[in-house]
């Protein structure tokens, strides 16, 4: 689906975000709340909008009837298909993306593929590594997904590293970490303007 566009020279990146973690007060879904504002402020021209993907049942092709999906599934969906790109919050477990993530991967992967052409980019926060095996077991599902993934920059936040990174509510307040954010939103804009010969 092409980019929304506000007059000629003003086209709109639609982004689809989706955390791979559950937790009400999550450092990933954190990170896209920010995502959020940081859009609204001061990056032009690009839209995000939180995907839930909690609500989706476990990958059963039984539910699929006669070519459709359950209503869940099919929601979703569509907010892949009708989305420019993608932006991935992938916490890391045991050295891979979470069960829930791999879910809504698989559900959006079933004919036809909604994933296919698409740009995306990934941030993660955690411990250690601040999730980066995820995004690199991620990378790697994508190539079949047919997703195209901006290589730089890389965004890796260890949150348990002082000075402090989020509050108790799972909000980033570091102001030096938004900036960041802020690149790597700046970087999926251009990549994806470009894969729509845009740019």
């Amino acid at each position: 689906m092409a980019a929304a566009v506000v007059g000629a020279s003003s086209p709109v990146i639609k982004v689809a975000a989706l955390s791979g973690s559950l937790r009400k007060a999550s450092y990933n879904t954190g990170l896209i709340r920010s995502a959020i504002e940081i859009s609204k402020g001061s990056v032009e021209g690009i839209q995000i909008e939180y995907v839930d993907i909690s609500p989706l049942p476990f990958v059963n092709t039984d539910l699929e009837k006669n070519g459709t999906y359950p209503p869940e599934v099919e929601a979703f969906r569509q907010k892949i298909l009708q989305a420019d790109s993608i932006l991935f919050a992938s916490p890391e477990y045991n050295y891979s993306v979470t069960g829930p993530l791999k879910n809504a991967i698989d559900w959006a992967s079933r004919a036809p593929n909604v994933w296919a052409g698409k740009a995306a980019a990934i941030v993660s926060a955690g411990g250690g590594f601040g999730g980066g095996r995820s995004q690199y077991h991620l990378r790697q599902i994508g190539i079949f997904l047919d997703l195209h993934f901006i290589n730089k920059p890389e965004f890796f936040l260890n949150a348990f590293q002082p000075p402090p990174k989020f509050n108790n509510d799972g909000d980033l307040i570091d102001e030096e970490v938004k900036n960041k954010l802020k690149e790597t939103l700046l970087s999926l804009k251009a990549f994806t303007l470009q894969l729509k010969g845009r740019y």
